[in-house]
């Protein structure tokens, strides 16, 4: 494996809206980074108060009758992380000496082949001063970065008394401006698509253009799905003289939460256009970016700033993490869902770890749950869907939807709902129940009542793990796995985590987990045949073409798994034999045709 400077190469990206809430508090001290999700602000303010209160840190409540409350909430829940989180590691770092101290444990985490780990090991060989070594020490240990999420799509407009406020107190809008005025000094991950008005907003804060000493304080990190993508969003930000400092390449289905989907584009011929293009990437943003800057009179950088390329869903072995740090050249490889099997690191409830471990390969799937219209990762058997079932058995469908996060509907009301909402489905039921012909009524039914109330549901691990008073109807812990949880079944501590993504234990107790290139595949060609169902019996023009389009992309990616398989020298005959049984499945799949008339 080659060397890299960070710490370590793995990150833990956003996972639901709990599960990292405060995961830069339990182990940005070992070097590692992670991600927060700052959508909920609700749960923002009482993990503020919980962890104020636990590291005797000076705390006072924001009512939302206070003005801009939502960014002052989140500014000072992070502010709050960043204290806590420096404060653990400079009593790590001073620990040293002691015996199974934490300084020791984040030495031992460190991968084998690290410089870092090396250099440590012949500082202290040496015997030398103990002023020597806490000078190593403090120029050579890092904290692990504190990062957050803010899904672009989240960007619902809000009222003061029923008048519609200016967009910069949109959530996503609000969400950024809390993160932009806080201490941190680390990165912004933009997921769910471009934001023209949100990515606009970004040149309202200095934090984002570089110094005299080409240093950003706040960074933009992109989650892509392919290149073009990136490219375009790139050349979008940097013409407002904004950088961004990585493009964050994720499966578009073999992922946690939400699942976008691309047109048949898989990942490993995604990263090789990444790989292969990657100076082409900088010096065409580069160059835009000079422009800008000098357009605005601000400090413009003579080279390129860094870049980095990372990627994520569902890697699950240390083979596939060095695969792909070392055939693509990447920086970092995002693990996420057996993450939250690690209480050390993620929080989850008792009740939900026992469901994860159980679950199955048919546990696992793609639902319709989500307010947003976008499949969802989803467990089969969590207390929310159990929950959610037994509302719609006693005839009371619905959340209250106190939060209101994922509004999106106006088709009954001048201010958008959620289609979660017992509003909504109240409404919907009762067109279902008076309309003429009930051919479909139990289809229909079951397509109104599928979805599920995710604010809550994905934010409530937090406060039952640490008993944290919440009112208001019980919805249950939802949670968001990728496929790979399957084959993930115990509880694990850090330590027995990071050897597995390290190479130096073997967690994964069965011998038939797929490649995770062929889980993809074999979930996008289950996509692909479910897109054929839908329009099967009245297909568009172009509904026709998107679909054959898909289906040449997916050959395309197969035939490139098939010359890269070929270098490969364990489990080659094995890879290819898989490859040509998929490619058989994906053509007998026949896309209907629209007949001239």
């Amino acid at each position: 494996m080659q060397k890299r400077n960070t710490t370590h190469s793995f990150h833990i990206p956003v996972m639901g809206i709990a599960f990292t809430i405060d995961s830069p508090i339990k182990i940005a001290k070992y070097g590692i980074s992670s991600v927060i999700s700052i959508v909920d602000d609700f749960l923002v303010e009482k993990m503020n108060e919980y962890y104020s209160n636990k590291f005797k840190i000076p705390y006072k409540a924001i009512s939302t009758k206070d003005e801009d409350y939502r960014a002052k909430r989140i500014t000072s829940y992070l502010n709050t992380v960043d204290t806590i989180a420096k404060r653990t590691f400079d009593n790590l770092k001073q620990s040293f000496e002691d015996k199974s101290s934490e300084f020791e444990k984040y030495i031992d985490l460190l991968p084998d082949f690290s410089d870092l780990k090396q250099s440590f090991i012949k500082k202290y060989e040496k015997n030398t001063l103990k002023e020597d070594v806490n000078q190593w020490i403090e120029n050579n240990l890092k904290l692990g970065s504190i990062d957050v999420n803010i899904m672009t799509k989240l960007d619902k407009v809000n009222y003061h008394k029923k008048e519609q406020l200016p967009s910069e107190f949109n959530d996503a809008h609000a969400a950024l401006r809390g993160f932009a005025n806080s201490t941190l000094e680390s990165s912004v991950v933009l997921s769910a698509g471009m934001n023209p008005r949100l990515y606009s907003y970004f040149e309202k804060f200095n934090d984002f253009f570089p110094n005299k000493n080409n240093i950003l304080k706040k960074k933009i990190i992109l989650k892509v799905s392919d290149y073009r993508s990136a490219l375009i969003q790139g050349k979008f930000l940097a013409k407002k003289g904004l950088w961004v400092s990585e493009y964050r390449i994720e499966s578009g289905l073999n992922c946690g939460g939400h699942a976008f989907a691309s047109d048949g584009y898989l990942m490993g011929p995604i990263l090789e256009e990444f790989k292969n293009h990657k100076d082409d990437l900088i010096n065409e943003v580069h160059t835009i970016l000079v422009s800008a800057l000098e357009n605005k009179e601000k400090h413009v950088p003579n080279t390129p700033l860094d870049l980095k390329i990372t990627a994520q869903g569902g890697v699950g072995t240390s083979e596939e993490h060095e695969f792909l740090l070392d055939n693509y050249n990447i920086d970092s490889v995002g693990w996420g869902t057996p993450f939250l099997l690690v209480p050390e690191v993620t929080t989850v409830d008792s009740e939900t770890i026992k469901i994860l471990e159980k679950a199955t390969e048919k546990d696992l799937y793609l639902s319709d749950v989500s307010p947003l219209g976008v499949p969802f990762n989803s467990l089969k058997g969590s207390t929310n869907e159990i929950i959610k079932h037994h509302k719609i058995k006693n005839n009371n469908p619905g959340s209250s939807c106190p939060k209101k996060f994922l509004v999106s509907n106006t088709t009954y009301t001048k201010q958008a709902i959620c289609t979660a909402s017992k509003k909504y489905q109240t409404i919907k039921l009762k067109e279902l129940n008076e309309a003429s012909d009930s051919s479909d009524y139990k289809e229909q039914f079951n397509k109104i009542t599928a979805k599920t109330c995710l604010c809550e549901g994905l934010s409530n691990a937090a406060l039952i793990k640490n008993n944290i008073e919440h009112k208001g109807e019980k919805q249950g812990v939802a949670v968001c796995p990728g496929p790979n949880m399957a084959y993930f079944s115990k509880e694990l501590s850090l330590k027995e985590m990071v050897n597995h993504i390290y190479g130096k234990a073997n967690v994964i107790a069965t011998n038939n987990r797929p490649h995770m290139f062929i889980k993809e595949l074999t979930m996008y060609i289950d996509y692909f045949s479910n897109k054929v169902d839908e329009v099967k019996d009245s297909v568009s023009r172009k509904q026709e073409k998107y679909l054959t389009t898909f289906q040449n992309n997916l050959n395309d990616g197969i035939e490139y798994y098939q010359d890269l398989f070929s270098t490969f020298e364990s489990n080659k005959d094995t890879l290819l034999h898989e490859l040509e049984t998929l490619k058989k499945e994906l053509f007998n799949i026949k896309i209907p045709i629209l007949v001239k008339v």
